[in-house]
């Protein structure tokens, strides 16, 4: 096993920089309040922290802070608190609107980032027919491999200024969009006439707004040239990949790390990471031993900077992959543990949930675990997966995942699914709802299940969302379309939201159970595991004298936390479903 980075052992809150009222401060505020003290030791802050425009941040311009959204005073105040944070690099992909595909539009051949990104052409010559579109369609052998995130090529045609179409590799969003023409857009085609610019003009940008194809309307003559004038008012929305052959981009990767260790940064996410090796005859999606490689060099950029990576993936437990990454040295995403307790709550039993705690426990894996996230309900992840032959099962059958899937479905999650090259859907890849929708909405199950993520090895990282019990937000999720059903769980909480939630029995008590976690000592010391009956679930945490326990009644969800003082008396926290009562034994 590779040397592992160090990872702290605190509580870490999460939020984009206006999901709490309008900008960070707003969050500061809220993680100041007397009620949060020692509550949470790290903040992850998503990407809008940065310039971005699209993905809900995801599509960076930039590694400059969004001034609209972030000010210096908000860094000042995470120090005072004593909070450091933990920020996304994303590793795969950049917006078009970044300085280096702007460069390229510009320059094109001659700009210095040409080679930032991937020309599809120049990495399949070879390997592949040119098709009637102009760009090479690879051969079936590499396209059945290939790993795909949307039915179509991960292609993007871009134009440069010499008038030629490049296809670029993007494996996520795209989008083209012209400008309406002006009249100063027509007025250098030799011999046009005033009348017919303007009614070519009105026909053009009429075919723009309803989004209509105008290459094949009538130009009387003069449609090379009126093309190739609204062809100048193309722009684009979209994430391109990052060519990580170019030495270029790592030295991009440096300067970020820089910058973010700038900003107190002590964790920082690999978003997308599992993408950016890309071969011939490959998935292209963590391609070995190309992704290693990448991986370790990135871990040497950061040791300079004093930081902790945390790659980010999703795939099924049957593949293994959190057991590779963690032993080459790197903390993991705990992607199953959401699942498992749902189930776990559901059922009423512990089985599969106490599986994999005890993998864990005794694995010495270290994670980052969640209930709610920013994304969804991970259930790919929980499945079994044929390896080299050998099918390797998962930790629920895909008839338990299935239960889940339709459990939370019923209480009004919705959907994302994962596509095959010929656009065929291979399985769902996340349940979008609020964590405490996907319960039922039930407080109490909502509070064993905080427990139950607390008492579970791994760093708690909490959804602001889940921390104050929200419910699935139906009207942005229709308003998103048909990329809408992230924004469920994306709520914006006024300030009247928080100083009523901060009233509230469920919100209390998960600050309580927050700051039992993240300032005892047992917690930094072994867990045992006590034999029960299948439906009640009884962990204890010690450290010498430092004790902390949950027993918790996984059919009723009530339970207790115990826990000692600094002079070894013990506290005992009830939660059942009436009002929360604390008492005391010895």
């Amino acid at each position: 096993m590779n040397p592992s980075q160090s990872l702290f052992n605190g509580v870490m809150f999460n939020a984009y920089p206006d999901s709490i009222g309008k900008t960070l401060t707003d969050t500061m505020n809220l993680l100041a309040h007397p009620l949060l003290e020692d509550a949470f030791s790290l903040f992850y802050v998503l990407p809008t922290f940065f310039n971005s425009d699209l993905d809900r941040g995801f599509s960076v311009i930039d590694y400059d802070t969004n001034k609209e959204l972030v000010s210096p005073g908000d860094l000042e105040a995470a120090s005072g608190l004593q909070l450091g944070f933990k920020f996304d690099l994303v590793l795969n992909h950049m917006s078009v609107g970044s300085r280096q595909f702007q460069d390229m539009l510009q320059k094109g051949d001659e700009s210095a980032y040409k080679d930032f990104f991937i020309d599809w052409n120049e990495f399949w010559a070879g390997h592949g027919k040119m098709g009637p579109e102009g760009y090479i369609v690879p051969e079936q052998k590499a396209l059945d491999r290939l790993f795909m995130r949307k039915p179509e090529l991960p292609i993007l045609k871009v134009r440069f200024p010499d008038g030629s179409e490049r296809p670029y590799w993007n494996t996520f969003y795209q989008e083209v969009n012209y400008q309406p023409l002006t009249a100063d857009d027509l007025a250098g085609i030799e011999g046009l006439p005033a009348d017919e610019a303007a009614s070519i003009m009105y026909r053009v940008n009429t075919a723009i707004a309803a989004q209509e194809d105008f290459r094949t309307l009538d130009y009387n003559g003069y449609g090379d040239a009126v093309v190739a004038a609204v062809e100048q008012k193309r722009q684009y929305l979209g994430q391109m990949d990052l060519n990580a052959k170019s030495e270029t981009v790592w030295t991009f990767y440096d300067e970020t790390l820089g910058k973010l260790a700038g900003y107190g940064a002590q964790l920082v996410r690999l978003d997308a990471f599992a993408y950016l090796h890309k071969e011939v005859g490959q998935a292209n999606f963590f391609n070995k031993p190309g992704t290693w490689e990448y991986l370790d060099r990135l871990k040497k950029l950061a040791s300079d900077h004093d930081l902790t990576l945390l790659p980010e993936i999703h795939s099924e437990y049957g593949s293994r992959l959190h057991e590779e990454v963690a032993s080459n040295g790197f903390p993991v995403y705990d992607f199953f543990l959401p699942g498992l307790v749902i189930e776990a709550l559901d059922r009423g039993t512990k089985a599969n949930l106490l599986r994999w705690i005890r993998e864990l426990d005794e694995s010495g894996i270290e994670t980052v675990n969640m209930l709610g996230c920013h994304d969804g309900i991970p259930v790919l992840d929980l499945r079994g997966k044929e390896v080299e032959g050998v099918y390797r099962e998962g930790l629920l059958s895909d008839d338990e995942i299935q239960a889940v899937i339709d459990n939370i479905l019923e209480r009004g999650g919705r959907i994302k699914n994962l596509y095959g090259a010929d656009g065929r859907k291979i399985a769902y890849y996340q349940v979008n709802a609020t964590y405490f929708s996907a319960l039922g909405e039930d407080e109490q199950k909502l509070l064993l299940a905080r427990a139950i993520q607390l008492f579970t090895p791994g760093i708690p990282q909490v959804w602001y969302l889940d921390l104050f019990a929200g419910k699935n937000d139906y009207a942005a999720a229709d308003r998103g379309g048909t990329g809408g059903h992230k924004e469920i769980n994306r709520t914006t909480l006024s300030l009247a939201d928080i100083e009523n939630g901060l009233e509230t029995d469920v919100v209390r008590d998960q600050l309580k159970l927050l700051r039992l976690r993240n300032t005892h000592p047992a917690f930094k010391g072994t867990l045992e595991i006590e034999t029960t009956d299948s439906h009640r679930l009884h962990l204890t945490w010690r450290n010498g004298q430092h004790v902390a326990i949950l027993e918790a009644g996984l059919r009723s969800h009530a339970f207790n936390v115990s826990h000692t003082d600094y002079a070894g008396n013990f506290s005992v926290m009830r939660f059942a479903r009436q009002k929360w009562q604390e008492g005391k034994r010895r």
